[in-house]
């Protein structure tokens, strides 16, 4: 943390698969918004790249949080996907090699080393495998607020996903946008 200001800027967690590029039948066309990326020519790349919208890189950072990628992608997601959704190079969460038994049962692998992620500052996550244990260890181990917000992987990010993280920012940490 640099200053003041940066101690009380959210993070924004962000996972790709799924909330990016959605799984859904439907998912060559965005709800609402304008049409996914044409699809890459076969053998250059992975194909589903063809379903990000390159429109939701500006949306994200018009949230005003410090986007992180949360996602098993790594440094990929600032290679392949950040030029294509109209983001700069964001920080990556380097994970350490997860364990099946560590923490209770139900709670998501990336959890633990999210809240550790996120130290004293109010963060989101955004990703399609949050569940409800992950919501109450994030709740016993964070003292800041939180929003686990859990995004249908049929989908993506919607309308109504953003109208979510919009109103929890302005409400739950106002001070972000001074």
């Amino acid at each position: 943390m640099t200053g003041s200001s940066e101690r009380f800027r959210p993070l924004l967690f962000l996972d790709i698969d799924g909330p990016l590029i959605p799984f859904g039948p439907s998912a060559g066309r965005r709800h609402g918004g304008p049409p996914a990326a044409p699809p890459q020519p076969p053998g250059r790349g992975n194909p589903l790249l063809g379903r990000l919208d390159p429109t939701v890189g500006a949306r994200l950072t018009a949230l005003r949080c410090e986007l992180v990628w949360a996602s098993t992608w790594l440094d990929a997601a600032n290679e392949t996907v950040a030029p294509r959704i109209g983001l700069p190079s964001l920080p990556v969460v380097r994970w350490a090699d997860p364990r099946a038994d560590e923490g209770p049962r139900g709670l998501h692998w990336k959890t633990p080393h999210l809240v550790q992620w996120a130290g004293h500052r109010p963060f989101i996550w955004v990703d399609d495998e949050i569940g409800a244990m992950d919501r109450l260890w994030v709740a016993a181990q964070h003292h800041e607020p939180f929003l686990l917000h859990r995004v249908d992987p049929a989908k993506g990010l919607t309308d109504d996903d953003f109208a979510v993280l919009a109103d929890w920012l302005r409400a739950t940490v106002p001070h972000h946008l001074a």
